[in-house]
């Protein structure tokens, strides 16, 4: 029997992970046995009294840069044959849903999370099989978008969200926004559920359900409408070579 995804993740921040992983469908997901997480200091990975893992960049410049060693040493303890290695980064592949669908089908995933100015680069070319951006924007390291990922993988496990369709008819699911959604009450502060969604009318619910589906998309993302029809927005493992 095949086991849980192992999933590890190399920080500077454990405490800041581990609450996440703790908590809602991360812990169900562990109850379950769908995934197994390691959260790994990597100051554990270093051999001086400091503890040090970061030192000033060659050729001058603001910050500090992450030194390759602790990195190494902290991936190659861990690492299993067909391991994916994550790096966190700004100047990574955008992190789409096409991605987390296939980091699912993965079995150990190694996150590395960068701090400071950034990382060696010398991690990125002879350690890394994957670097991975959640926007354009910079936080203050990358556990957090660690968690992002690891989020969105892990609620594509087989039966972490418990009904078997609870992934299908979402967002970037089929390169559209998914359509809105209504509960009870009927009428909320003057607003009304659409007809059409009170008349049983399955068939003609799933094509209001469509059109609304395509309405959003065009209107909030036509990027999406665009990379559909022929410009695909990057999907598969993007393994390095």
């Amino acid at each position: 029997m095949e086991g849980p995804l192992q999933i590890d993740i190399i920080t500077l921040f454990p405490a800041m992970i581990q609450g996440f992983l703790d908590s809602s469908i991360m812990s169900r997901a562990t109850a379950q046995g769908a995934v197994s997480f390691r959260v790994i200091n990597l100051r554990d990975y270093t051999e001086d009294r400091h503890r040090t893992v970061d030192d000033r960049p060659y050729g001058g410049g603001p910050g500090m840069i992450m030194k390759p060693d602790p990195l190494f040493k902290a991936v190659e303890a861990v690492r299993t044959p067909g391991a994916r290695v994550l790096l966190m980064a700004p100047q990574g592949r955008p992190f789409r849903q096409a991605v987390a669908a296939g980091l699912a089908g993965e079995r150990h995933l190694i996150f590395l999370c960068g701090h400071y100015e950034g990382v060696d680069e010398r991690v990125s070319q002879a350690l890394v099989t994957d670097e991975l951006s959640i926007g354009d924007y910079i936080l203050t390291n990358g556990t957090l978008a660690a968690a992002v990922v690891v989020d969105a993988v892990v609620r594509l496990l087989p039966n972490v969200l418990g009904a078997a369709d609870a992934t299908v008819e979402e967002s970037f699911t089929g390169a559209r926004l998914e359509y809105p959604q209504y509960t009870r009450p009927e009428v909320f502060r003057g607003l009304r559920v659409p007809d059409i969604l009170l008349t049983g009318d399955h068939a003609a619910i799933a094509r209001w359900r469509a059109e609304e589906s395509r309405r959003r998309t065009a209107e909030r993302r036509p990027d999406l409408l665009q990379n559909a029809s022929g410009n695909s927005p990057e999907t598969g493992s993007g393994k390095k070579a």
